[in-house]
Order: C-alpha cells, then sequence, then structure tokens
C-alpha cells in the first residue's frame, strides 16, 4: 500500500471513530460545529455477525458481485481497524438471491430466524426488498437497503432502512438539468411495467417531465427478460422524440440503448438507476455514449473519503467502483457505526443508534438518516462518455 493510501486509511478511521468535524450551513458564511461519536465499545462479544442478500447469479449479479466486494473491503477495514472494539470481528453470511423473489425470501429468512444475525445488507432490487424485508421488520431486525430506489421502502416499518437515494430525490434534478442543458421539449417514455422499482422510476419521471414542462409524445413498455425492443422503439421514435427517457434494469437497458442506436437515433437517453453499472456502460460499448443518468456518487468526486474508497476498491479488485458499490460500502461502515454506538447486538439497540446516525462522512458525501429512515445527502447527474460516466454539464454534453 501507497505512502498516500495509509494517510488516506488513517484518515478514514480517524473520521469514523472520533469526533466528526461538520459544517453547518450558514447564508452569510459556513461555521464548523462538532457532534460528539459514540465512546468505543466494551460489552460486544468476539464475534459480531451480520447478513448480506445480494443478486450473486443472474442478470443482476453486475449489481450484486460488486456489492459483496464492497462489503467485504469495508469488513477488513473495520477489523483491521478494531472499529468494534479490541479482539472483536465483524463476520458476514452471505446469501444469493440471483433477483428472484422467492430466493430473497428464503435467504432472508434463513438469515434472521436460523442465524440471528444483528442485521442485514441488501437485498439488491427493491422487487426483492418489498417481498423480503417485513421479514426483518417482524422479526425485530434492522435491514439496509444499499441499492433499493423505488417509492415506499422504508414504509414496511421502523426496523427498514436504506442508505440509498429513492429515484424521487435524483430523477427531478436530473431531468431539470437534461432539460436546460438539451433545450428538451418532447420525449418518449419507455418502462419496464413488472417490476416495483421500473414502475416507481416511470412515476417519478412522468412527474419530473410534466414539471419542467416536457411532452410525453407517447410511452412504450416491456417485461423484464425482453431482449428485443425494436417495436417499442421504432413506435416512439417515429415521432422524432428530442430524447428517450427509460426506466429499466442493467440487462434491459443495455439492449434499448444498443438497438435505439441501431435504429438512427442520436439524442441523449435518459435512464433512471438501472443504468448506473458500469456494465451497462461496457456492454452497450459506444452506444452509450449520450446516456444521462442521475446517481448518488460518481467517481469524479473530490472527497477525501469517496478518493480513498475508489482507490482501495480498483487496488483490490482490479476494477474501477460505481455506485452501487459507494452504497454497499457506506452501509457496511453505517451498520458497523450502530452497532459500535448501541454497544450491544440487540437488535433494537442497533436499530435505534442507527436511526440516529447524522452528518456521517462517508464516500457519498456528509451522510444523514431523515425521519423516515431515508438517506439525505447530495446526488448529482451524470452523462456517458467514451464509456465513463462524467458529471454532467453544457461541456459533457458536447454544447
Amino acid at each position: 500500500m501507497s505512502l498516500l493510501r495509509r494517510v488516506l486509511v488513517v484518515l478514514l478511521i480517524a473520521a469514523l471513530s472520533a469526533p466528526v468535524a461538520v459544517v453547518a450551513q450558514d447564508e452569510e458564511e459556513p461555521q464548523m460545529g462538532q457532534w460528539e461519536a459514540c465512546a468505543d465499545p466494551e460489552n460486544l462479544p468476539e464475534v459480531v455477525t451480520i447478513g448480506a442478500i445480494f443478486g450473486q447469479s443472474g442478470n443482476i449479479s453486475v449489481y450484486g458481485i460488486p456489492q459483496s466486494q464492497a462489503v467485504a473491503l469495508a469488513v477488513n477495514q473495520i477489523n483491521e481497524a478494531e472499529y468494534l472494539g479490541e479482539g472483536v470481528t465483524l463476520e458476514v453470511i452471505y446469501e444469493d438471491s440471483a433477483g428472484a423473489n422467492e430466493q430473497a425470501i428464503a435467504a432472508m429468512t434463513k438469515l434472521v430466524e436460523e442465524d440471528g444475525v444483528v442485521a442485514v445488507l441488501g437485498p439488491t432490487l427493491s422487487s426483492e426488498a418489498f417481498s423480503a424485508d417485513p421479514i426483518a421488520q417482524e422479526n425485530g431486525v434492522p435491514v439496509m437497503g444499499v441499492s433499493n430506489t423505488a417509492a415506499g421502502i422504508t414504509d414496511m416499518g421502523e426496523f427498514v432502512f436504506r442508505d440509498s437515494l429513492p429515484e424521487a430525490s435524483v430523477i427531478p434534478g436530473t431531468v431539470a438539468q437534461a432539460t436546460e442543458i438539451f433545450g428538451l421539449e418532447k420525449v418518449g417514455v419507455l418502462y419496464g411495467n413488472d417490476d416495483d422499482f421500473t414502475i416507481s422510476g416511470y412515476d417519478v419521471f412522468v412527474a419530473a417531465l410534466e414539471e419542467n414542462e416536457v411532452e410525453i409524445l407517447d410511452e412504450a413498455t416491456f417485461a423484464r427478460g425482453d431482449v428485443d425492443f425494436n417495436a417499442q422503439l421504432t413506435q416512439l421514435l417515429s415521432l422524432e422524440p428530442d430524447a428517450l427517457v427509460v426506466s429499466a434494469l442493467a440487462a434491459e437497458a443495455t439492449q434499448i440503448i444498443v438497438q435505439a442506436r441501431q435504429l438512427g437515433f442520436e439524442g441523449p437517453i435518459i435512464g433512471g438507476n438501472g443504468f448506473n453499472s458500469p456494465a451497462v456502460l461496457a456492454n452497450a460499448g459506444e452506444a452509450s455514449n449520450g446516456v444521462v443518468v442521475g446517481a448518488a456518487w460518481n467517481i469524479a468526486s473530490p472527497d477525501p473519503l469517496s478518493v480513498l474508497f475508489a482507490e482501495e476498491y480498483e487496488e483490490e479488485y482490479g476494477a474501477l467502483p460505481d455506485q452501487f458499490t459507494a452504497q454497499a460500502y457506506t452501509g457496511a461502515w453505517l451498520m458497523a457505526t450502530a452497532i459500535r454506538c448501541a454497544d450491544s447486538t440487540d437488535s433494537a439497540d442497533v436499530r435505534d443508534a442507527l436511526a440516529a446516525i447524522t452528518d456521517f462522512p462517508s464516500p457519498l458525501g456528509v451522510f444523514s438518516f431523515d425521519e423516515n429512515r431515508n438517506p439525505v445527502h447530495d446526488p448529482v447527474a451524470q452523462i456517458a462518455k467514451d464509456g465513463a460516466f462524467a458529471v454532467l454539464s453544457a461541456e459533457t454534453a458536447g454544447e
């Protein structure tokens, strides 16, 4: 490990375990303030076990495998730093949901009722969360979605959290910025009508387009697993939209991008959170240029903790991290912090400590949970350029 990385690791541990300097926003001049971090834990057992449910097989493995890697990276750092106390080890039991609701239910049941974990990270998809999270809620075990962005996730109960910004916190700003930069007046809309996430994204897109006075020329739908979108795209493109607006998961998103370009569409394709995987850009190739998507995180962030995370992840796994890995990594640190501050493996105590986290320094920026256990931090709008996401601006959009 380089000297720079060693210094950054020390800064990360110091930031997460010592009093934290927080900028209090003032209209005239920023003021520095502090909140006092919890004391070192003294009552935790030698091994603290949590669960993680990610889609590590099937089409959603482009999200789930990196998520598992990010959690493993965080847990290694937590243990090396003895963040939970001297001699205390945090362990994770990983379960594969494969993008299937029934498999997510089985995984959650095993972790909560058989393994007796203190808390759970995941599952990957919002549809899986709606199926599996009620089991954690019924058993009083905290569960944190690190990639669940559909509306209503935390409405399932007081033990359900997420650190992934909901589509409602990301899409409106992305649409407003894209409308201004590209001069959008009319669009075609395409969305998956059989998945909680894609339906929720569609609803937010429609509201945002109406808010920005962008006309929806027509709408078309598809189902998860579809591979041919030529009929829907031909219908929409015949109306000569300024942009295509699409709510889809990675597998379908990739084919929609490729087929839209094959049909001659050169304008922006504005996607929801499912477009945020680097696999979408890699698999779509040059066709992905001009894809616009809102995100919770961008690798270009200058935040020191974000820089550290990106460097450590790339060094460990030989690949650049994406938004989903940043959220999973942050989720592991948040859960470890709740266990540390609770100084207990009682799930109710951990839940209370998790809900109390505010102004937490993380790769996502200064992070807090609101009163409904949803995340609070700044989103970013991105555009795909030459196989990578850049922060959306008039310059990066080529205007």
